[in-house]
C-alpha cells in the first residue's frame, strides 16, 4: 500500500473518526511503539534491574556457600593443625626462660663467651622493651678476641637450652691490636609477671 503523504494535512484531531485509514494506521502504529517503549522503562526495565541484582546475589551466596563447605570437609584437618601449633607453641613457651631463670643468662652468656676464648669487657642488662603480648630484654655485651672465638660465641648462643638472639653487632680493632666486638643480645619473656631481674649488671674481665 502506497502511502499517500497528502492525507496527513489538515488532519483533524476533534475528529479522530474521520481520518482516513492510511493515518489511523500510521498514529496507531506509532501510538504502540510509544506505549511499548514507555511500559519498557516504566516495568521491563525495573524488572530486569531486580534479576540481576538476584543473579549476583545468587552467585555471592553459591561462592559464600562453597566456601563454608571447603572450611567444613577440612574441619577435622584445621582441627589436627591447630593441636600441632598448639604442641609446637608450648615447646617454644619451654624455651623462653622463667623470671627464677633470667639471671641465669648472664652466667650462660659469661660461660659462652669465656669458653670461646673471648674476653668480657662487659655484660649488662639494658632496659626492657614492651611488644603486644611480649617482653623483649636486651644484654649488651663487649668482648674482645678473633673471629674465630667469636664465630664460636655465636654458635654457643645459639645451643643455649632457652631462646637468646643476637643483633646489631659491630666488630673492629682495639688500641691493642685485638679485634673487640660490642653486640646486643635479647631474650624474651610474655607479660604475665615479666619483671627485668634485680641483678641489672654482670661484668667480668678477661682470664
Amino acid at each position: 500500500m502506497k502511502l499517500d503523504l497528502s492525507e496527513f494535512n489538515d488532519i483533524d484531531f476533534e475528529n479522530i473518526g474521520g481520518w482516513p485509514t492510511q493515518v489511523k494506521v500510521v498514529f496507531a502504529s506509532f501510538l504502540a511503539i510509544i506505549i511499548f517503549v514507555a511500559g519498557y522503562f516504566l516495568f521491563v526495565s525495573d524488572a530486569i534491574d531486580v534479576l540481576k541484582r538476584e543473579q549476583d546475589k545468587e552467585i555471592t551466596l553459591r561462592d559464600d556457600f562453597k566456601a563454608k563447605y571447603q572450611l567444613a570437609a577440612n574441619l577435622k584437618l584445621y582441627r589436627e593443625q591447630l593441636a600441632v601449633m598448639e604442641v609446637q607453641f608450648a615447646e617454644l613457651l619451654k624455651m623462653l626462660p622463667s623470671q627464677n631463670e633470667m639471671p641465669g643468662l648472664l652466667d650462660d652468656l659469661t660461660f659462652v663467651a669465656t669458653d670461646s676464648g673471648l674476653g668480657i669487657q662487659s655484660l649488662e642488662w639494658q632496659e626492657e622493651i614492651q611488644r603486644d603480648f611480649y617482653i623483649e630484654f636486651p644484654i649488651s655485651m663487649s668482648v674482645t678476641g678473633n673471629y674465630h672465638e667469636m664465630g664460636h660465641l655465636v654458635s654457643g648462643v645459639a645451643k643455649l637450652p632457652r631462646i637468646v638472639s643476637l643483633h646489631d653487632f659491630v666488630i673492629k680493632r682495639s688500641d691493642s691490636g685485638e679485634l673487640a666486638m660490642e653486640i646486643l643480645a635479647k631474650t624474651y619473656r610474655f607479660k604475665e609477671g615479666a619483671q627485668l631481674p634485680k641483678d641489672n649488671a654482670a661484668k667480668g674481665a678477661k682470664k
